[in-house]
């Protein structure tokens, strides 16, 4: 290492025309010495910083300590020896620490004319007197006023790290609220509170921001009504109510700014500035917070409340029979019965069991709803003398029925109209059904008047006392080939359904020996076996497998030869008996038709039926349009006042409104 002469490099100045002075020499020594020194002891003091014990630590400095001064105490006097132990406390000039802040490198580069170290000055340090006295191997604290002072200050540096970590805590805490206050001011909870589903397209879906505003200011004030009640601020609570009221005659029923009164800016205004004036004198996070929380809670319990209400309503409109159908079938009813016995009569009857021909099966006590299903099949058929149409109505609707299609024939296909009374075989002995359906306990779950106190509370059996359950039209297509047994293929329709193309194609589906063709509802966890059944019980369990995919129906193709050889009748008549107490399924005729039907079902492409037009708003247009076949299952019937708007209009297409009776009846659109 190279060493300027003048030693100006060192920031020591030589006396050129003295004898000589000690301190020069003793400059130069501690360069020499102290150097290696510095790097061995720093060395040892900082390579035991991921210790685990601090004690360990201290034992380490103590020895390469002790160590160091046992070889250099015979070359110095004590005097040096002090200066060379104050240098290298942490915080002195040629410590680590000291390097570190000077931004030098660990691996220290040397040349031969200059020296790294030249910008640190080696200064005179005052001779301080230590105790170097050990105790049980530990190094003591240096008591000189040196240490103490380099102590307190790094005390201080500690306590002002510490604080500044606490305000960036606080500092953070805030944009933490702050952010999620303005992220809880996107979120739209008016979705919450609407009535139905099937209402969502007459809704508004970006409410303006003003009536947004207006409605929040009321919550916030309501919030601050409580809190100055709590703390006795009358006045407040006063003005707060006041304000509150205006804002209300204000807002009214109004969802979009256009329709607001022209003095909503101004009492936007008045009630902010009173909010920040409550915000002044009663903001209390807690309080605040637990009254948010309140109010959350209340509004949940009256949106489930509400829920109910509308379930309740909709099951009951879903029950009910417009004025309008039930004049229909009414007038022609009385129309048929005044008809001569030899003009009730169809042509073509010798179609009825010719198996060449596409036999369709139609169960039906809603005469327009059988006349759209009717017409859009032929509509769309591509031969329609080759269709044949068996209905089956029940007394009451059978007069009506057989008018209609007399009064308007479809086309060149054949018609055939049968009342489900007149089956004689179909008995009480024969069908469980029938005999569940004269029990004591299926009449008392049925017909027992029960006094709820609320619309809610009368919503929870309401499903399943659904008139449709009574009737044996509903469950008649588990007796297909005993109603058509001259038949090998027959396609089940509902009468909730419009068929869009031709479906002749569907008598060409291979089935693969399976009985039944449907098409298949699962998706990745919905509409599963499970769903259905009740797989608490053994004898479900033990048969069926719960993720098994379920199916619609509605369109299905049946192999009624199938259907006799594996007698599909007698699997639905074992199921049916074990459930008379209703614990295998709740009523309905899809939970056993997937019973009766396991194993035996072939999945037809997802084209042929798209289903969900009677209560899912958002079923995409193109699947809609290409369908063969579109269902309205649900509660939301096409004639329903409740139906969805936006696919009514595949429905009434295929009503002929300019028909003398329909006009009669005021059924319009």
């Amino acid at each position: 290492m190279g060493i300027k002469r003048g030693g100006s490099s060192l920031g020591v100045h030589r006396n050129r025309g003295g004898g000589g002075s000690r301190f020069p020499v003793l400059a130069v020594v501690l360069v020499l010495v102290l150097a290696p020194m510095v790097f061995f002891i720093g060395r040892g003091i900082y390579s035991n910083q991921n210790d685990s014990s601090k004690h360990q630590e201290l034992q380490d400095v103590d020895w390469r300590t002790k160590l160091a001064l046992q070889h250099v105490k015979s070359l110095f006097s004590k005097e040096v020896i002090d200066v060379i132990k104050a240098n290298t406390d942490d915080m002195g000039p040629l410590s680590l620490d000291s390097f570190r802040k000077n931004n030098f490198s660990a691996s220290w580069k040397f040349d031969g004319q200059e020296n790294i170290v030249d910008s640190v000055n080696i200064q005179e340090t005052p001779k301080v007197k230590q105790d170097t006295s050990l105790d049980a191997g530990h190094t003591q604290h240096d008591d000189s006023p040196a240490s103490l002072a380099r102590r307190t200050l790094r005390e201080k540096r500690r306590e002002k790290r510490a604080a500044d970590l606490l305000k960036q805590d606080d500092d953070a805490t805030i944009k933490l609220e702050n952010a999620a206050i303005e992220r809880s001011k996107s979120v739209d909870s008016a979705v919450l509170g609407k009535y139905s589903i099937w209402r969502k397209e007459t809704d508004n879906e970006n409410i303006d921001t003003t009536v947004r505003l207006m409605r929040d200011q009321m919550i916030m004030a309501r919030v601050y009504v409580s809190i100055a009640l709590l703390k006795n601020k009358t006045n407040m609570a006063h003005e707060l109510q006041t304000r509150i009221k205006e804002s209300q005659r204000t807002l009214g029923d109004t969802t979009t700014d256009n329709d607001l009164n022209p003095s909503a800016p101004e009492k936007i205004k008045a009630m902010g500035q009173l909010l920040s004036k409550a915000r002044d004198q009663l903001y209390d996070c807690k309080l605040v917070t637990g009254k948010l929380r309140a109010m959350l809670q209340s509004a949940d319990e009256q949106v489930r409340s509400l829920k109910k209400q509308s379930t309740f309503l909709s099951q009951l409109a879903a029950k009910t029979i417009p004025n309008g159908i039930h004049c229909l079938s009414m007038r022609l009813t009385i129309e048929y019965y005044l008809l001569p016995p030899e003009k009730r009569k169809f042509p073509k009857r010798e179609n009825l069991e010719n198996p060449s021909l596409y036999h369709y099966a139609l169960f039906s006590d809603n005469v327009l709803a059988a006349s759209v299903v009717v017409n859009s099949t032929i509509m769309n058929a591509k031969e329609p003398e080759k269709h044949v149409f068996h209905l089956v109505s029940d007394k009451l609707n059978f007069g009506a029925m057989n008018m209609w299609f007399l009064l308007n024939p479809p086309g060149n296909a054949t018609i055939h109209v049968e009342n489900v009374d007149e089956f004689k075989w179909l008995n009480s002995s024969y069908c469980p059904v029938l005999r569940q359906l004269e029990s004591a306990a299926m009449k008392e779950f049925y017909f027992k008047a029960d006094h709820h106190t609320t619309l809610s509370a009368g919503s929870s059996n309401l499903k399943y006392r659904n008139p449709k359950y009574l009737s044996m039209l509903n469950h008649l297509r588990f007796y297909l080939p005993q109603v058509y047994p001259k038949l090998n293929k027959i396609l089940f329709l509902d009468d909730d359904i419009v068929v869009q193309k031709d479906l002749t194609g569907l008598w060409k589906v291979d089935l693969h020996g399976k009985v039944n063709g449907a098409v298949e509802t699962c998706g990745e966890s919905f509409h599963r076996f499970d769903k259905y059944l009740n797989f608490s019980n053994p004898h479900i369990a033990r048969n069926f497998d719960p993720n098994a995919c379920g199916w619609a129906y509605g369109m299905n193709v049946f192999d009624l030869k199938q259907w006799k050889k594996r007698d599909i009748t007698g699997i639905y008549h074992k199921w049916q008996n074990m459930n008379e107490d209703r614990v295998l399924w709740k009523l309905g005729t899809l939970p056993p038709g997937l019973m009766t039907f396991y194993g035996l079902t072939h999945p037809l492409d997802k084209s042929w039926h798209v289903l969900g037009l009677g209560y899912n708003p958002s079923i995409d247009k193109s699947d809609i349009e290409n369908a063969a076949v579109i269902h309205y299952n649900g509660n939301m019937k096409p004639w329903l006042e409740l139906a969805m708007t936006r696919y009514r209009s595949y429905w009434v297409k295929y009503i002929k409104f300019d028909h003398p009776y329909i006009r009669g009846c005021k059924i319009n659109e």
